[in-house]
This record gives C-alpha cells, structure tokens and sequence, in this order.
C-alpha cells in the first residue's frame, strides 16, 4: 500500500454552532492521507494510472465551501466519505482543524480513519 498525502488544504466555510459562526465563513485545515497502488502510475508515467490529488483536492474545496454544517464532526464524515466512494480509496485518515476554535489553544480538530488499511 502506498499514500498520497495532501497538507493543510485550507477551505473557507460556514461551521459551528453558535449564532455569529452561521454568519461568518472560518477557515478549517485538512490534512489527508489516502490509501493507493501507485505501482502502475510509476511504470507508465501516466496520471490515469494514480490518484489524483489535484482533483480530490478541488472535489473536497468545492464541496466544502459550499457545505453550512453544525458540527466538525458530521463535515469530517462526509469529506472521508467522498473520498472513499467517489475515487475509490480503500482508507482514508482526515485531520480538521478547526484553528481559534478555543482561547488558549492554538488548534483544535479531528482525527479519523475510514476503509481498510492493507
């Protein structure tokens, strides 16, 4: 199994409970690592051959910004789901960072994995 990784996608969106946050957009940071065989993207040179981060990356911006959840914990969910069916990836692992979220802390977020690691 080899991972693809994207760091600190940094999206614009509508998150939290509280009155002012359904008002504003925050920023939330992602960092993914996706399960791939990369083996016959590496013998071909060819894209149509892996992962491509660029789309996921572009998938999850859009859907994302335009997303108006509650609670981190359902957006997570639907991010690794997407991931999981629409580029068939057998494990994900998604970190959120909901940056500010708490005085006195630099971040706060989420850690989940999905799929099955091989």
């Amino acid at each position: 199994m080899d991972i693809i990784y994207i760091r600190e996608l940094k999206i614009d969106t509508v998150i939290g409970i509280y009155g002012w946050e359904r008002q504003i957009k925050q920023t939330v940071v992602f960092d993914i690592e996706m399960a791939t065989d990369i083996s016959k993207a590496a013998a071909t040179d060819s894209i149509e051959h892996t992962l491509n981060y660029k789309a996921v990356a572009k998938r999850l911006i859009d859907f994302v910004s335009s997303s108006d959840f509650q609670l981190v914990e359902k957006l997570i969910e639907q991010v690794a789901e997407i991931i999981l069916t629409e580029f068939s990836v057998p494990w994900v692992r998604v970190q959120l960072n909901k940056r500010g979220a708490l005085r006195g802390a630099r971040d706060v977020g989420i850690i989940i994995e999905r799929g099955t690691k091989s």
